[in-house]
């Protein structure tokens, strides 16, 4: 798959973003095999905006700005599943 397959999104479409971390403090190391903090982080939802400088995706958390530089992988995704029923809301239970 294309990295840059982002690019051909349309709003409204499911994804799934793999980005570079912009979060990390200063002096951090990434990547480290035991105690490192992972160096990317993946952005799931449904595309608000594409342009050259990235791609918004609005979230469960809020809307996202992924820059273009910062994508490493991406993909759509199927629908979410549907909500599962609770516990005594019309079981056998």
């Amino acid at each position: 798959m294309s990295p840059d397959v982002w690019r051909t999104w349309t709003p409204g479409t499911r994804v799934v973003v793999r980005r570079r971390r912009d979060d990390l403090p200063p002096g951090t190391v990434p990547g480290k095999l035991r105690g490192g903090e992972p160096p990317f982080t993946d952005v799931l939802g449904e595309v608000v905006a594409v342009d050259d400088a990235g791609v918004t995706v609005r979230t469960r958390r809020g809307v996202v700005h992924v820059p273009a530089q910062d994508v490493v992988r991406a993909k759509t995704v199927p629908p979410p599943p549907a909500p599962r029923a609770r516990r005594g809301d019309g079981g056998t239970g």
